[in-house]
């Protein structure tokens, strides 16, 4: 449990939440190769790229996430944002329904463990129909 709270990774959220993006951006790159494995840290990070309208980065870091553990509903519902946008502004259409497909995988996967998720049901329902 103490691995959530250790002290680097509230100082990198601290940077974050103060808007401190160029300073969180380096202190998590200096972070990075101590907590490479640790989803909190990962999550971390995809979410500020994610604040940062950063796609390509965001979901580096939540695949990361998603490798450790795959069933994560957080990180999944973050790939699942980031992707509908993706689908939202592409304009091939096979390009877009890839988009599409990993967001019923993310919907699916988040009501494997949450099928209460009603917000999840229904947009599955739409993307399925």
């Amino acid at each position: 449990m103490t691995g959530l709270f250790s002290y680097p990774k509230r100082k990198l959220r601290k940077l974050i939440g103060q808007g401190e993006y160029e300073k969180a951006i380096s202190f998590g790159n200096e972070l990075e190769a101590k907590f490479s494995k640790d989803p909190d840290f990962l999550f971390i990070m995809g979410s500020m790229y994610y604040m940062l309208n950063d796609e390509e980065k965001t979901l580096h870091y939540i695949n990361r996430v998603l490798e450790i553990n795959p069933y994560d509903v957080e990180t999944l519902s973050l790939k699942l944002r980031v992707h509908q946008y993706l689908a939202e502004k592409e304009d091939n259409e096979e390009l877009k329904q890839n988009e599409l497909d990993v967001v019923i995988d993310c919907c699916r996967k988040i009501l494997d463990v949450a099928p209460d998720n009603f917000e999840v049901r229904d947009l599955i329902t739409e993307l399925e129909s």
